[in-house]
């Protein structure tokens, strides 16, 4: 009896794998620019699945729960790069794009973007770009922020609106060049 519960334990968790597997691979790949990192992040959701699996934790909404893990995961890796605010409060963008080791013309491409954001970044009032480097590259929740702060959750929304509409604007002639070849 416990082989035939284990057996269909796997067959569902194999179902689960194979219908996921590439709508999570597409989250995690929007917020996590290296393919092998992304891969790493992927392999460590479904080691937590397996793992609730064997441990019979109850699972309300399955692919809820799947991509609230991979966001947890890509802040673990980002906090794990020590992605944070130096000294000047300059955003240290260097984790966040490819290897320059693919030649010439990816050096040139990676250097354009890191001059390019850093410079949209300092743009930024910097009440928007805190609240927008603790929200997205963190992972704090607004309510956290909140609590830290003092500012209200709508303040902070707001912010953080104003911060993605400017970055939008300002990068999105590079976007533009970067898809169009």
């Amino acid at each position: 009896m416990w082989m035939m519960n284990a057996m269909a334990q796997n067959d569902r968790i194999t179902d689960v794998v194979s219908r996921e597997q590439s709508r999570l691979l597409q989250f995690i790949r929007r917020r996590v620019p290296d393919l092998r990192d992304a891969e790493d992040v992927l392999q460590d959701v479904f080691y937590k699945l397996v793992e609730a699996n064997r441990f019979l934790m109850p699972i309300d909404h399955l692919t809820g729960w799947l991509f609230r893990v991979a966001r947890n995961r890509i802040t673990d890796l980002f906090r794990k790069r020590s992605i944070e605010l130096d000294d000047d409060d300059v955003l240290d963008l260097e984790a966040l794009l490819p290897s320059s080791d693919a030649g010439p013309e990816a050096s040139y491409v990676r250097g354009l973007l890191l001059e390019e954001l850093r410079a949209a970044f300092d743009e930024l009032p910097k009440e928007q770009r805190d609240v927008f480097v603790a929200h997205e590259l963190e992972g704090r929740s607004f309510k956290e922020i909140a609590v830290e702060t003092g500012v209200g959750v709508n303040t902070l929304l707001s912010r953080k609106r104003y911060a993605v509409l400017h970055l939008r604007k300002r990068l999105q002639h590079i976007y533009d060049e970067i898809t169009n070849e």
